[in-house]
């Protein structure tokens, strides 16, 4: 089925907990107002799609990714640049090195659980990431969905952080490197970066779900800094456990899309002498 035909698309669901895999379908191709519909439906519904053997040119993914909304330039890397010249909307994540510099982010290390961008005060609302070359083995992707995780807080839980606001960090990537243009806090009440409420109601369901960002660097606004660590080390925990996360091994070709405000998502190291391309966009968030 061509993409520009897309009606019903053939959609198997990867997990009780989230994620979809979305057959028959070439996102090089231009939607209709249907498709685009219904590829709206299926990410509300299962938050992570999954479109394997995909051929995408740079503009290619662009254009589909517009079909969702604007879209927002990537946050900013440590070299103070755009990473891609012609394309500075796609952010590219890279270990491979050309002339002795990075062509991407985040190189071959553990990327910790996070959501993108949500030390800003209006966070993307959903990436694309399209893999043009992966390692053999590692670098796995993990989500883990916010609704399912909020749900099943103990009510006393719910209760305690409703009204509860905390810190999302500007100053660090989800790999621990410190941005361009900022300086290391000794204390964590003056970490740079949005303030969000810890529970945040998804408007077309009212489902609530926990947003959380990432966890190092967080501060939970009036609390002291051990009662703050102490709160969002529980919601971690909770929030990051088997039965709300599915994983993606990825092969070359695969295309994901996910809902940013309500899942996060990890990555796993993987050998630094293989390398690994992977070119993604962001959509903005609805104000």
């Amino acid at each position: 089925m061509l993409a520009h035909d897309l009606r019903r698309p053939t959609i198997f669901p990867m997990d009780a907990a989230l994620g979809a895999e979305v057959a028959e379908i070439d996102l090089a191709l231009p939607l209709t107002g249907q498709g685009h519909a219904a590829l709206d439906a299926a990410l509300r519904e299962h938050l992570v799609l999954l479109f394997r053997e995909q051929n995408l040119t740079d503009d290619a993914l662009v254009a589909f990714s517009r079909w969702f909304g604007e879209l927002d330039p990537p946050a900013p890397n440590p070299y103070g640049e755009p990473l891609h010249k012609s394309h500075p909307e796609i952010n590219i994540i890279s270990n491979v090195m050309q002339n002795g510099r990075p062509i991407g982010n985040l190189g071959d290390g553990e990327a910790v659980w996070h959501a993108d961008m949500t030390y800003r005060d209006n966070p993307p609302k959903a990436a694309v990431l399209h893999a043009l070359e992966v390692p053999p083995s590692g670098g796995a992707t993990y989500f883990a969905n916010m609704f399912a995780a909020y749900d099943a807080l103990p009510e006393a839980l719910k209760t305690q952080i409703e009204d509860k606001m905390a810190i999302h960090d500007a100053a660090h990537n989800s790999a621990g490197m410190l941005r361009k243009g900022y300086t290391e806090v000794d204390d964590v009440r003056e970490t740079p970066g949005a303030r969000h409420r810890l529970v945040k109601t998804e408007p077309h369901s009212g489902r609530k779900a926990l947003f959380l960002g990432r966890r190092p660097h967080s501060y939970v606004l009036g609390l002291d800094i051990d009662d703050s660590n102490t709160l969002l080390d529980t919601l971690w925990a909770h929030a990051t456990q088997p039965d709300f996360v599915i994983r993606h091994d990825w092969q070359a070709g695969d295309v994901l899309m996910w809902s940013n405000l309500w899942v996060l998502h990890r990555r796993d190291s993987f050998d630094g002498t293989q390398r690994r391309v992977m070119h993604r966009t962001q959509i903005r968030g609805d104000a």
